[in-house]
């Protein structure tokens, strides 16, 4: 649960108006409203203020949100539309649901036997860590080139052009996770 729907929540359970909670808190109505719909989280102040007007303790309203950050997500062996398919030569799939909302992207990337990942690059401040779980991969990271096998790792600032490529004789099995402060 978000810090906007906790206000929401007590003002409601309180009887109060959106008006009404703006008057006494002296926060004004449309930063209110847009708390209360997750368009912002507000401040310190702002949330102490509330608190105040409501009549609860400013830990209360913090309560429920620490609660709520605790997401566990799983996924089972069935197969997940997550599949981003370059071309018939390899494919990323990801491993975690709404992507976008994660600070870090798990994915399974498969290179067919000759095929390649399609060079890529991040925005600065994100890292990747590649785990090649089967095949011989030569990953292209800036101007620098690395060989790799079975349980061989990689670990890299994304934001340089990088891409791999599959030097073996069978599929290859990677498993990349991108993650940093430029999501």
């Amino acid at each position: 649960m978000n810090i906007g729907r906790i206000i929401h929540k007590i003002r409601k359970e309180k009887k109060m108006t959106l008006f009404e909670l703006s008057e006494a808190s002296g926060v004004a109505v449309a930063t209110l409203s847009r708390m209360e719909n997750g368009k912002m989280t507000g401040t310190l102040d702002s949330h102490m203020r509330i608190c105040k007007a409501l009549q609860v303790a400013l830990p209360d309203i913090y309560r429920d949100l620490v609660d709520s950050s605790r997401q566990v997500e799983t996924r089972s062996k069935k197969p997940v539309h997550n599949i981003l398919a370059h071309d018939k030569r390899y494919s990323v799939e990801m491993l975690v649901t709404n992507p976008s909302g994660k600070k870090m992207l798990p994915a399974i990337i498969k290179i067919a036997k000759g095929g390649s990942t399609q060079p890529e690059e991040t925005k600065i401040g994100m890292e990747k860590f590649i785990y090649i779980i089967d095949g011989k991969i030569e990953a292209a990271i800036g101007r620098e080139k690395f060989n790799l096998t079975k349980n061989d790792t990689l670990y890299f600032e994304s934001s340089a052009t990088h891409c791999f490529k599959n030097m073996g004789n069978s599929e290859a099995l990677l498993i990349s996770v991108a993650s940093g402060s430029g999501q």
